[in-house]
């Protein structure tokens, strides 16, 4: 479950006069943020581009076939059925395009029960000889229940955008992998165990914060000079802004440039240069734990989001293309 961090509020006493001018002040700011919310949320504004799915070379239609592939799986929760159901078909996917998979297993404790619960990181390596690499990653499990929906907070969620969307786009890269030209190895990681959770103040990013106590605890021979986190990248009103933890370090800051370079260089305006929201996610983990340079590629204004309307119908092909079209090029400029 992501979480969007707000600045705190304060309360203060006024002066009437005071008060006042604090009321013209915030009057002009809500008009301000009227005007630039709306143009933020428009579909049609100057973040929008113009590309068309067949000016990209990257395969989206492909890519919108495996989201809704897994969607068609079902619900994919941490230990369900549908879970061990998406794990074979990756598996067998990956491999079949060339990776090395490997599993990271272990167990944690269902909230609500106290059961033991199998969790499985997913790991692709690509040229798996060179030790410096580069770290793509998403998380794969679904959400139990829906539980933001109006109508139905125990019913059935599939997780298009939250969930599939970003596995969906590394799918489609693997297509790529072996010949893209890139001098640092690359891995996907696919993290199980991101929102296992019953209640909104649960345990959450359970399968990322195992990930990386294992890479500081036991060190590969290979280190990951980069972390970019791939997290709902599939609406059809696409707007990615710098999100605020990715551009707070010193480190990663570099790495959130690089990217939304790229996606100028090749026009895809939906890679908004401008700060967005403080977003608790995977690559908090892998930054404070683990030590790795990471950026989260998120477009939080989803309005489905967590409910049961996440389906394959509010993603859009064009949207997986213009994410994968900027990954691959921001790796072959690496």
């Amino acid at each position: 479950m992501k979480k969007r961090i707000d600045n705190p509020k304060r309360t203060r006493r006024f002066s009437t006069q005071t008060t006042f001018l604090v009321a013209v002040v915030v009057g002009g700011c809500l008009v301000f943020s009227y005007i630039f919310w709306t143009d933020r949320g428009s579909g049609d504004d100057k973040h929008a581009s113009q590309l068309q799915l067949n000016q990209i070379p990257f395969n989206g239609t492909r890519a919108y076939g495996y989201l809704k592939q897994l969607c068609e799986i079902g619900p994919r929760r941490s230990g369900s059925p549908g879970m061990a159901a998406q794990q074979k078909l990756l598996e067998e996917h990956f491999r079949k395009r060339g990776g090395q998979v490997r599993w990271q297993r272990f167990e944690t404790e269902h909230p609500e029960n106290g059961s033991k619960v199998p969790i499985a990181n997913l790991i692709v390596h690509w040229h798996p000889q060179r030790t410096e690499r580069v770290l793509l990653c998403t998380h794969y499990d679904t959400l139990p229940f829906p539980m933001l929906d109006p109508k139905n907070k125990r019913g059935r969620f599939v997780g298009a955008n939250d969930g599939a969307s970003g596995v969906a786009v590394l799918m489609e890269l693997a297509n790529e992998m072996p010949k893209l030209n890139c001098k640092y190895g690359v891995d996907f990681v696919l993290f199980d165990a991101e929102e296992f959770l019953f209640r909104e103040d649960g345990r959450f990013f359970i399968g990322s914060e195992h990930f990386a106590r294992q890479y500081v605890s036991n060190p590969p021979t290979y280190r990951y000079r980069f972390g970019v986190l791939l997290d709902m990248i599939g609406d059809k009103d696409l707007r990615i802004y710098q999100e605020s933890y990715s551009m707070s370090w010193d480190d990663s800051r570099p790495l959130v440039k690089e990217l939304w370079a790229t996606a100028d260089r090749l026009g895809v305006q939906e890679f908004v240069a401008q700060r967005g929201d403080w977003i608790r996610d995977d690559h908090v983990s892998l930054h404070e734990i683990a030590g790795i340079p990471c950026c989260n590629i998120i477009d939080f204004d989803y309005p489905p989001w967590h409910t049961q309307n996440d389906v394959p119908e509010m993603c859009s092909p064009l949207s997986l293309a213009k994410v994968g079209w900027v990954i691959r090029e921001w790796l072959r400029e690496e």
